[in-house]
């Protein structure tokens, strides 16, 4: 039996990352220098990987960090369902435990389980559980595509690893992330299997 595999990163470092503003999904920032140069080390060391496809969210930020693949020519689908979670009105504001207790209090509420609540004027996980499971059975629905690289954002990465590894989406936490890492995953047909977790020594 075959194996799909798949590369899923976390797109490159933004100016409002570093700056611990909140980017969500309608904020369509570019990467920076430290990005671009993580995108380069990314490519250096994957660039002989034999994708087949790659997938990213519809914003910048992620098709800036997989350029270098798409000058190669690799087919390329961007998808809404890829794309981060909307943090509604916290969206473009820096977040801290003093200055936003409504913040922390939904973040604490998901760790609950309680994942249908959603961020004032944005989405709970449950909205991104479910605008992203069109776009997982598409990419498993294609068996020629044996090796995809998908390139998306933290929290929506969070939720995805939990729905493809079977955890509640109060789990999604323990999935950490950091800007260009990678999660390598296997799909026999009928489960996943993690086979690198937040790996960044292609940064090193």
């Amino acid at each position: 039996m075959s194996v799909k595999k798949i590369y899923l990163i976390r797109h490159g470092q933004t100016d409002l990352n570093v700056r611990g503003i909140v980017q969500g999904s309608g904020v369509d920032s570019s990467l920076n220098e430290v990005g671009r140069r993580q995108a380069a080390q990314f490519f250096a060391a994957y660039g002989h990987v034999p994708f087949d496809k790659v997938y990213t969210s519809t914003l910048q930020r992620t098709h800036q960090s997989v350029q270098a693949f798409l000058e190669l020519g690799l087919p390329h689908e961007q998808y809404p369902g890829l794309n981060e979670i909307s943090w509604g009105a916290r969206e473009g504001t820096r977040i801290t435990a003093e200055e936003d207790e409504e913040y922390h209090h939904v973040l604490q509420q998901w760790r609950f389980g309680n994942t249908s609540i959603p961020m004032i004027g944005g989405e709970s996980p449950d909205d991104v559980a479910a605008r992203q499971r069109p776009v997982i059975d598409l990419i498993l629905s294609r068996p020629e595509e044996e090796t995809v690289l998908v390139c998306m954002h933290g929290r929506a990465m969070r939720v995805l690893l939990c729905q493809l590894l079977g955890y509640p989406l109060s789990c999604m936490d323990a999935f950490e992330h950091h800007n260009l890492c990678l999660y390598l995953l296997d799909y026999t047909g009928s489960m996943f299997t993690a086979r690198n977790f937040m790996d960044i020594a292609h940064l090193a």
